[in-house]
């Protein structure tokens, strides 16, 4: 069906009692709750809405996409008062932009800022795990950001991802790949201390941050040596995934750029 008008809607998230964005069946899902949020909102069901990618379960998100389809036209500032209103508490809009019927938000070139938020040592208060993980081990954190920067650049993948299809590109490019201290989300309740790993890329694979962040930790804990993440992202690797993937409640998609 060809809709009239077109908009982007910018949301944020907490991911951590969702099973991700993509509807499925007998789970709750996001793309679920903002169908039904605009189902209030609106008093017909003619539109449609499309996301900018899928996330996995328990996955939060600091920016998102959403395309919505109508056949009458919204007014941006009591549209935006009314989806909120609308909302379960652990969903926000925060902006809405009219674009063209024909943009297309799954194809339109982009680049994602992923961070993947983690303690180690004492175990974390209850209240911070739907945004950290914790390692009970002590990691060795110089070596994990010496490590974490082998990532940047033009790799082949083929370890750092599940379930890949017959046409999947294993060949990527990372812009930013590092460990720092966190400073950007926090809370009275969190650790003293804890870090983000921050990966900046125009696409990523299934699974693919969290398959680094597992590796990166079997770094810190000494088990994984640096020569084996090289290894890893050369042409020649064995292709076969890794299979320690780290937790998803620690990964928030940070930030995303559309790209005219």
């Amino acid at each position: 069906m060809k809709y009239s008008f077109s908009y982007l809607i910018r949301l944020e998230f907490l991911g951590f009692r969702f099973s991700g964005w993509q509807k499925q069946p007998n789970a709750k899902t996001l793309h679920d709750i903002v169908d039904k949020s605009l189902s209030f909102v609106f008093e017909d069901s003619d539109y449609k809405t499309i996301g900018i990618g899928r996330t996995d379960a328990k996955v939060s998100a600091n920016a998102y996409y959403l395309q919505l389809f109508r056949d009458s036209e919204v007014e941006a500032v009591s549209f935006l008062a009314s989806l909120n209103q609308n909302f379960p508490p652990d969903f926000r809009a925060t902006t809405v932009q009219k674009v063209a019927t024909d943009f297309n938000i799954i194809q339109a070139s982009k680049k994602k800022e992923y961070h993947y938020y983690f303690s180690f040592g004492a175990k974390n208060h209850p209240f911070a795990a739907p945004f950290m993980v914790n390692v009970a081990e002590e990691l060795d954190l110089n070596k994990m950001k010496e490590a974490a920067k082998l990532f940047e650049g033009e790799h082949y993948f083929h370890k750092y991802c599940t379930k890949p299809s017959a046409h999947t590109v294993f060949k990527r490019t990372i812009a930013l790949c590092e460990i720092v201290e966190n400073t950007v989300l926090t809370a009275n309740f969190f650790p003293e201390k804890s870090y983000i790993l921050k990966v900046q890329g125009k696409g990523f694979l299934r699974y693919q941050i969290r398959l680094m962040m597992a590796t990166l930790i079997e770094v810190g804990k000494g088990s994984l040596e640096i020569p084996f993440i090289v290894a890893s992202l050369k042409e020649d690797n064995d292709r076969k995934f890794l299979r320690n993937i780290a937790p998803s409640s620690g990964l928030q998609l940070y930030d995303i750029e559309l790209i005219a």
